[in-house]
C-alpha cells in the first residue's frame, strides 16, 4: 500500500464519522399483570402450530419432494 491510502480512507470515512445517530429512548417497566398458565400455554401451542408443523411436515415428506414428475 502507498503511504496515500490511509489519508484518502480518512478522507472517505471521515463524514460518516461526523453524523449524530440518534439513540432510542427505551424504558422499561415489569408488567401490569403477570401471565397465567392458560395464556402462556395458548401462545407455545400457537408458536408450535405455525412454526414447527409447516417445517415437520416438509421433513417428513422429503423425499415425495425429491422426485421429478
Amino acid at each position: 500500500m502507498s503511504a496515500l491510502t490511509p489519508l484518502l480512507l480518512r478522507g472517505l470515512t471521515g463524514s460518516a464519522r461526523r453524523l449524530m445517530v440518534p439513540r432510542a429512548q427505551v424504558h422499561s417497566k415489569p408488567p401490569r399483570e403477570q401471565l397465567g398458565v392458560v395464556d402462556v400455554t395458548i401462545a407455545l401451542a400457537s408458536c408450535f402450530t405455525c412454526c414447527l408443523l409447516p417445517a415437520g411436515w416438509v421433513l417428513s415428506h422429503l423425499d415425495n419432494y425429491k422426485k421429478r414428475e
